[in-house]
């Protein structure tokens, strides 16, 4: 099993991180949307991008997790190779502080096929699955 992938969709594309806890497969689904433009192996991780979310439940806290990574890709032209995500439970809500590490765009290099417009809510699934934690929605390209 791969720590991430991408699913298939008429027109859209689907993207799945899974790991042995929440945090890591949502580490892993950014990594998914990260290669839906380039490979995230290519990506220099020298600049660091700190983000902080809640939200009332792991689905809507991973929608939003992936909306600020695309945010941060096109404010800062930027585009991410490591993911480092730290989840804690808070009285009715769930906290994310991650730390986004990559490199501006360089198109000779990164070569990026399309752009991420956004994440939606189809195909939403975050939870347990086989033995460890799976997070898996469609974007928008």
């Amino acid at each position: 099993m791969t720590p991430w992938r991408h699913l298939e969709h008429p027109s859209d594309i689907g993207v799945e991180g899974r790991g042995a806890t929440l945090a890591e497969a949502f580490e892993q689904a950014a990594l998914a949307l990260t290669a839906v433009l380039t490979d995230p192996g290519g990506v220099r991780t020298v600049v660091p991008v700190h983000v902080r979310l809640t939200a009332p439940e792991a689905d809507l806290l991973f929608v939003d997790w992936l909306d600020a990574v695309v945010y941060q890709m096109a404010a800062r032209r930027l585009v991410f190779g490591r993911y480092e995500v730290r989840l804690d439970q808070a009285p009715h809500r769930l906290e994310l502080t991650a730390t986004l590490w990559g490199e501006a765009v360089d198109p000779a290099r990164h070569a990026p096929a399309v752009e991420v417009k956004g994440v939606t809510f189809s195909g939403l699934f975050v939870g347990p699955e086989q033995g460890g934690f799976v997070a898996r929605t469609v974007v928008d390209v």
